[in-house]
């Protein structure tokens, strides 16, 4: 992969609002994409099921794993995950909403129980490092190695596991099934999705998909689904179509930032003029770099999309990363005007501080305080509004920001070193409570307690 994806230690990349997150741990860990775009089409498929359940919409949470199998799974809370390939092998939206609703039912049928106490103070990295790296145990066919791998996963024991019992699947989609029936949406979506993965149940554990590895598929299970296709109302009831272009797009955006832009090119072609086509040219043109057809091209879709928050921001990606930082910001204004989601606002602020413009400071902290209420777990989001503070020369400040990027990314050393400066700088009240709050917590998952 080009420099432009591939997450370097200590380094924030942007792409379009794709963030592969930073990895303070080893190279091979994998990685969590976070885009806005994509995080917003799963929540828009995945809300009407996630209110027929009775759960807090509030309290869902969507993880992009950048891995070209199928999987998805649920962790750690009311967060479910999701594998790009996943995303990419959808024909249509159905597909992954039967999938969502599936997870839905192991969450609302309390399947996670089990899992809570080992889960507690297991990072979002950690977490899809544990199920990452024990599949890849179990594929290469090393059970002995799950342990290892999971200990790689910071700690989480072989407990934490997620592999559901057949009897869980069931009620999993025996509620997914209902979800979809009180939606009035179609079950299709789930049965195709079990005939892509029903002819590698055969295969060897080393050729399946991960999924297969953590939610067994059984005949029974099928036929289930199957029955209930036959028999529901809602079978033939229709994507929305603005569902169907948001998929359209989130592929096409996928596809150009993390396939080679000569396959991206060959898979979208000069002569398709839709919307995701062009919108997966730009990227790649942008990747290769060739700015000037990426600008045309994004320009294109500015025109005839005025409205679109994602092609401004790529648009400002584009001009930020090729150095025209001061460029960038009025895009990314833009954006954040049509949709102020917090990490876009955590972009926007990074762009206006690498402008080095002392007038746009006070709009960067200001973005980024109120980002990191909603992106709490986002250790980059920390790692700007400390340096926002320490450029507004409030040390003790950006000291406790450093202490929860270090919470964030589960480095416990760093979030004591931080924290014990804050405690000595900040004034009593609730800042410096909260530094005494992250010092005893990090020494308590440091110590094992």
């Amino acid at each position: 992969m080009r420099a432009k994806l591939v997450l370097k230690v200590g380094c924030l990349l942007l792409a379009m609002g794709v963030v592969l997150v930073r990895q303070a741990a080893a190279q091979d860990s994998p990685n969590l994409i976070r885009d806005v775009e994509t995080e917003t089409m799963l929540r828009t498929f995945e809300m009407p099921v996630w209110r027929a359940a009775g759960l807090d919409p509030n309290a869902l949470h969507f993880y992009i794993v950048q891995d070209p199998q199928l999987n998805s799974f649920v962790a750690g809370g009311q967060n479910i995950f999701m594998n790009t390939g996943t995303i990419e092998r959808a024909d249509r939206p159905n597909e992954l909403v039967g999938i969502m609703a599936h997870e839905t039912g192991h969450i609302a049928g309390g399947h996670l129980a089990r899992f809570a106490t080992e889960m507690h103070d297991a990072t979002i990295k950690a977490i899809i490092a544990m199920v990452v790296g024990g599949a890849a145990a179990l594929a290469a066919g090393q059970p002995g190695g799950v342990g290892g791998a999971m200990a790689g996963g910071e700690g989480v024991g072989e407990r934490s596991f997620l592999s559901f019992s057949v009897a869980q699947e069931g009620a999993a989609d025996h509620a997914a099934l209902s979800f979809l029936d009180e939606t009035h949406q179609s079950s299709k979506g789930l049965l195709d999705f079990f005939k892509i993965l029903e002819p590698e149940e055969l295969l060897s554990p080393a050729y399946q998909d991960p999924y297969l590895r953590t939610h067994p598929l059984t005949q029974e299970r099928i036929e289930y689904v199957q029955q209930h296709v036959l028999d529901s109302s809602y079978t033939n009831n229709p994507d929305p179509p603005q569902w169907i272009a948001m998929l359209a797009n989130v592929k096409a955006k996928l596809h150009g930032f993390l396939d080679p832009p000569a396959q991206t090119l060959e898979k979208y072609p000069a002569n398709d003029k839709s919307i995701a086509a062009r919108y997966a040219r730009a990227i790649a043109y942008y990747r290769i770099p060739e700015l000037d057809k990426a600008l045309a091209e994004v320009d294109s879709l500015i025109h005839d999309e005025p409205n679109n928050p994602y092609f401004w921001e790529l648009k400002g990606q584009m001009l930020f990363e090729n150095g025209h930082v001061a460029e960038a910001v009025a895009p990314y204004q833009r954006a954040v005007a049509l949709n102020n989601a917090p990490l876009m606002r955590v972009e926007l602020a990074q762009v206006e501080l690498e402008t080095g413009d002392p007038k746009l400071l006070p709009k960067a902290l200001a973005q980024l305080s109120d980002a990191v209420n909603f992106e709490h777990d986002n250790p980059d989001a920390w790692h700007f509004l400390a340096i926002a503070y320490g450029r507004s020369n409030n040390i003790g400040m950006a000291a406790l920001c450093l202490a929860e990027e270090g919470m964030a990314n589960g480095d416990y050393k760093t979030a004591i070193q931080q924290a014990t400066r804050a405690r000595q700088i900040l004034p009593a009240g609730p800042q410096r409570q909260r530094a005494e709050d992250i010092y005893s917590e990090a020494k308590r998952i440091q110590n094992g307690s």
